[in-house]
């Protein structure tokens, strides 16, 4: 059969000279199990001969679905945050989505909804909300109930699904980590009070020393950022007794480091430090960071496979969120100096 060359090629013309139905020209677009490798790559062939390019205007008009996903994030340039986006956008990539985002550099219900909103609007077919919310907002629970939405690092709204690591728990290991290596306390270098899982690391770390009996010394605060580590390890280096520091994220830990090396303070010798991520730095700072990991990888692909579930209506159960963090020992961490 020819194949007219006026026209943009279809399915169908993959099909006819693939010798197969269109059906599975559309399962091997679409990479399903069930097409015998023989089949795939005749498919393939074909696809290459014609130089065959789906048209997603017309599938989004027959099907109803633009193979859109939507994303809103904050602005940020945290390396852990641009690791989740990635992870996001591959994982999307895989499944034949595209992902279209709405970055926002406010973190007050109105800002979160009006870039939710922009999604819609703009076609999303569902949407991942990878914001530290602290309370649920009305408006975008009442879009999640149109569209599917799933959150990361924040809070469920009533027709969202959540995603998150238990930060109470990443502050717990952290923390008696340092308990247990004999420190007689654990101070805190805390991220910024706007964000949930700086407020859950909070809790996680006073309740660990609460339980243990040991004294509650007052909190650090930063902002995530190498800049606010230094100037906190600055203080820190200057404080009476302090042997041990819980220290919110890496990136701020890098500030900590140098801080201490500056004031003449020893790492782990003097001052022992745990963080929280375990980007690839942490291992290659001086010395190298006990740290708690997450998976951020992980999360960002289950957020995608999460949501497709969803777009798909499936009545199979999808499997419960089990991802746990997970303490990596580096050379950061030691027993306290003796007197």
């Amino acid at each position: 059969m020819s194949i007219s060359a006026s026209r943009p090629h279809s399915i169908r013309d993959v099909a006819s000279i693939a010798g197969v139905s269109p059906q599975t020209v559309s399962r091997v677009l679409n990479s399903h199990h069930s097409v015998k490798p023989a089949t795939r790559e005749r498919v393939q062939e074909a696809i290459d001969q014609l130089g065959y390019h789906r048209n997603y205007a017309a599938r989004s008009l027959s099907t109803g679905r633009t193979q859109i996903i939507g994303l809103v994030m904050f602005n940020t340039d945290s390396y852990a945050r641009s690791i989740v986006v990635s992870s996001i956008e591959l994982a999307a990539a895989a499944l034949d989505h595209s992902v279209i985002t709405s970055p926002i550099s406010a973190m007050d219900d109105q800002t979160i909804e009006a870039a939710v909103q922009s999604l819609v609007d703009r076609g999303a077919d569902g949407i991942i909300l990878a914001v530290p919310m602290i309370d649920s907002s009305p408006v975008v629970s009442k879009i999640g109930n149109t569209t599917p939405i799933v959150t990361l690092d924040g809070s469920r709204t009533e027709s969202s699904e959540l995603l998150v690591i238990d930060q109470a728990l990443v502050a717990e290991l952290a923390t008696q980590h340092l308990l247990d290596l004999g420190h007689q306390t654990v101070w805190h270098l805390a991220g910024p009070q706007n964000w949930i899982e700086a407020i859950d690391r909070s809790q996680g770390w006073r309740s660990t020393l609460e339980r243990a009996g040991k004294s509650v010394p007052p909190e650090l605060k930063g902002d995530w950022s190498p800049e606010s580590g230094y100037a906190n390890g600055l203080i820190a280096a200057q404080t009476p007794g302090l042997t041990a520091i819980f220290v919110s994220s890496d990136e701020m830990a890098f500030g900590v480091i140098r801080a201490m090396h500056e004031s003449g303070r020893r790492i782990p010798e003097d001052v022992s430090i745990v963080s929280v991520d375990n980007i690839p730095l942490a291992e290659f700072s001086s010395p190298s960071l006990t740290t708690v990991a997450q998976p951020f990888k992980k999360i960002g692909q289950l957020a995608v496979q999460r949501l497709r579930h969803r777009l798909a209506n499936s009545q199979e159960p999808f499997p419960p969120f089990a991802l746990l963090p997970e303490l990596i020992i580096r050379s950061s961490t030691a027993a306290p100096p003796s007197k």
